[in-house]
This record gives C-alpha cells, structure tokens and sequence, in this order.
C-alpha cells in the first residue's frame, strides 16, 4: 500500500484514509508490529457439530482483546449425516476467501483513491467425498477446484476493472494460504 497518497484527509470505501496511512507509516518504521498471531479455542460438540470461540488475537505488539467473543459453529446438511444447523467447514473455508478477497480489493483500492459503490461476489467448489471417505487414494481430501466471480461497481474505466479486481487474490492473505499452501502442525494431548 506504499501508493497511499500522502496528503489524506478522507474516509473512502467505509476506510479511514489518514488511519490507514498512519498504520503503514508505523509498519514501515518498525516492521516487527505487522507481526499477526489470530487464535481461537474449537470444541466438538456431536457428530459432525463443532463450536470455535474467538476472543483475542495478537497484534502490532500486544494481545488484543475483542469487544465480545465471537463463536462460529459449524455443521453438515442431513445428506452428510448432520443436522443443517449450520455452515460446513468448507463453506466457512470459501466464505474466509471471498471475505478476504473482497477486502483487499477494498482497502487497496481506497489507497489508490479508488471509489467502490459495490462488490457482490459467488463463490463455488468442489469436492469429491472418495478422498474424504478413505474409498480412493488418488482423490484428494479437499477442494479439487474453487471458483469465484465478482461483480465490481467502482469508480473505474472498464478497462482497468479486472486490474482492480486483480488486486484481491493479489494481496488477500487467505487466498495465498489456499493457492500456495502453509505448514499446519498438528498435536495432541490426553484431556484430564
């Protein structure tokens, strides 16, 4: 975001502008606050109902705590023997990519001084149960494919309205993680 206009003194797209430039300007002058640590506490609830509680996170050198907890429960539809009291995994999966893709393009376009009216995005996956199930070794577990299209009213010719929509998957943290991949460790230990 080093293209933020030096001289700000607006909100833009729902984004305060000098606070913006404020946090890049911290950042850049000591990079250790861009350091980020988000957690949360999950718990298996029954079948294939879990319940994750947020409460905190660190960041810009110091643990923060959010206004409320925040709890995301998830569930399967009666097809995959749950109850439909909620999203799946992977629908919450998918909703992290179009949420962070989306506010990339927000905030790098608010630098830019670039005006969103509004982005309206669908999102599709898919997903072959014979990896899952343990039925075919040579399906993968996961998503064999996302797709995401996004409809884009903004304050630019259209011929810069893919460069602008390029800016998500550009810098959304989420979507990296999903392309690219990132080590996940995984323990465990006996509960009193």
């Amino acid at each position: 975001m080093s293209n933020i206009p030096k001289v700000i003194s607006s909100e833009l797209n729902g984004i305060n502008l000098p606070q913006l430039q404020e946090t890049v300007s911290l950042i850049q002058a000591q990079p250790a606050l861009a350091k980020f640590e988000f957690r949360f506490t999950n718990r298996w609830l029954d079948g294939p109902r879990t319940r994750s509680t947020i409460r905190s996170f660190f960041g810009a050198g110091r643990t923060h705590q959010h206004a409320t907890s925040f709890d995301l429960s998830t569930d399967e539809p009666p097809v995959l023997l749950g109850s439909d009291g909620n999203a799946n995994p992977g629908e919450y999966l998918m909703h992290a990519l179009a949420a962070c893709v989306t506010s990339a393009i927000v905030y790098h376009a608010a630098a830019r001084g670039i005006a969103i009216e509004k982005i309206e995005s669908t999102i599709e996956g898919d997903v072959d149960l014979r990896g899952f199930l343990g039925l075919d070794a040579s399906v993968r577990n996961g998503f064999e494919q996302i797709r995401m299209k996004l409809r884009i009213k903004a304050d630019v010719p259209e011929a810069e309205l893919q460069e602008l929509c390029d800016l998500g998957p550009r810098f959304s943290p989420v979507f990296d993680s999903v392309t690219k991949g990132l080590p996940v460790h995984v323990s465990a230990e006996r509960m009193a």
